[in-house]
């Protein structure tokens, strides 16, 4: 695994996620309640002050907890939410030391149906099966890993050019109509609940 990504929006940051697929994962891990290129420019932050060019699993997996989350709440924080998810990273990489003995790649290396690798993303702590459906577009749009019906396991995100999440993310402009994406989807649902609540008072009125 060795590509151009252009997710977190800095050289370095993104040079890494392109080739070490813990730092990928772990990116994916932290995209939520954050921007994007803050989410995926975290796995650099964290190697550069574990001291490292890459993350390890088994480093991360063995460091005392207290001492990681502070190390994520450093300013500036890899998170808004550094203590909790720097549990969660701990989590991440345990799973991966428990069950792909800390090779993050063996997730989906040598994998030939896209529902079984759905499935292995599902399992690793912390991804639901919205980020795990992602996660697996990324890999088959960018990163080369395409099984038999990836796409189709991908849902919505496996579409060509669905402009949906980060697997579409190229460069500034696909990153703009990503972002639009994004924006249409919460301003309709922001519209779905305040229907919803209306249709709820009529009802308590009547």
């Amino acid at each position: 695994m060795d590509v151009t990504l252009h997710l977190a929006q800095d050289p370095e940051a993104d040079r890494l996620l392109g080739r070490s697929p813990l730092a990928a994962l772990t990116g994916m891990l932290l995209d939520q309640q954050i921007p994007m290129e803050w989410a995926f420019k975290g796995p650099a932050t964290i190697a550069q002050r574990l001291g490292s060019d890459d993350l390890d699993a088994h480093e991360i997996a063995a460091y005392d907890p207290e001492a990681f989350a502070a190390l994520l709440s450093e300013k500036p924080a890899v998170h808004r939410y550094p203590g909790s998810m720097a549990g969660r990273v701990q989590q991440l990489c345990r799973y991966l030391v428990e069950h792909y003995d800390g090779d993050a790649e063996a997730v989906w290396r040598g994998v030939e149906d896209g529902r079984e690798l759905l499935k292995r993303l599902q399992d690793l702590p912390g991804f639901g099966k919205q980020k795990a459906q992602i996660f697996l577009a990324l890999l088959g749009k960018q990163l080369g890993v395409r099984p038999s019906g990836w796409r189709e396991a991908a849902g919505a995100y496996g579409e060509e050019e669905s402009f949906r999440s980060v697997a579409d993310i190229t460069g500034p402009e696909s990153l703009t109509k990503v972002r639009a994406h994004k924006q249409e989807m919460k301003a309709a649902a922001k519209a779905a609940k305040a229907a919803k609540a209306a249709k709820a008072a009529k009802k308590t009125g009547a």
